[in-house]
């Protein structure tokens, strides 16, 4: 039982284990407003003078009175980041259907991968959380639901073989991540973050667990870079360094790091 060989040349999902040496193979773990313009309407202010004349014994005196009648439209105050959120949550709903039946990616043709990266991008653009680094949003397990990454899918094997299921712990507090895979091989990699801005951070694995049991220290050569370019409640949106697209849901928002 191995941990997967993967190239480091593949950083797009920088929390994806690099080359190991060749007497250890496994397969791949998981690692890796707009604001809505108000319409700004203006007061309508119409004026119109009324003239009356008031009789006062022989003689008439005759008085002009202005009488300003005002009409307003209705300016909308609803809150830009509540129709964003109502944005987002439409285009979430878009995103999960389109990759539902398309195995995580696996099975996606080059005219899913587009549609998905498609849909992704709206998603991006209404992004409630300008800097996921500095929100307790980010801390917990996450699981991927969607990759571009061959390597990740371990589409080069038989199904039978590839991991079920690939989750991703961050906790931001500690500045660490995990990554951990399910049957057949559970395999686990953790790794130093370094924030490079408050969406982006450059990563450092340090140490392999095959089985998730035994240790092996990593190469100095593993590591790469994710940016976070959308994060709500139960949904993350990241992109490697080459490119690749990862998309995970959270399972358990409470989850710790074990400590090494």
């Amino acid at each position: 039982m191995a941990l997967s060989a993967h190239s480091l040349s593949n950083k797009a999902f920088i929390l994806t284990p690099p080359i190991l040496p060749p007497s250890v193979s496994s397969s791949a773990t998981t690692f890796n407003f707009p604001i809505n313009n108000l319409t700004d309407q203006k007061a309508l202010k119409l004026s119109s003078s009324t003239p009356f004349s008031e009789q006062s014994g022989p003689s008439s005196r005759t008085r002009t009175s202005t009488t300003t009648t005002t009409t307003r439209t209705n300016v909308s105050f609803f809150p830009a980041f509540l129709t964003n959120r109502k944005d987002a949550k439409a285009i979430k709903k878009e995103l999960l259907e389109a990759i539902e039946p398309l195995d995580r990616g696996a099975d996606a043709s080059p005219e899913d991968q587009q549609r998905v990266d498609q849909i992704t991008r709206k998603l991006e653009a209404a992004n409630p959380t300008k800097e996921p680094l500095k929100s307790n949003l980010l801390n917990g397990k996450w699981e991927l639901i969607y990759t571009t990454s061959k390597s990740i899918l371990q589409t080069q094997r038989p199904k039978i073989l590839r991991s079920r299921i690939n989750y991703q712990a961050i906790n931001v507090d500690a500045l660490r991540a995990q990554n951990m895979e399910s049957w057949p091989f559970f395999n686990q990699v953790t790794a130093d973050l370094t924030p490079l801005n408050s969406r982006k951070v450059a990563v450092k694995f340090d140490v392999f667990k095959i089985g998730g049991l035994i240790p092996i220290k990593a190469p100095g050569r593993a590591r790469g870079e994710l940016e976070i370019t959308f994060l709500d409640e139960d949904l993350r949106v990241s992109r490697g360094d080459k490119g690749n697209l990862f998309i995970l849901k959270m399972v358990d928002p409470s989850y710790r790091i074990p400590s090494s």
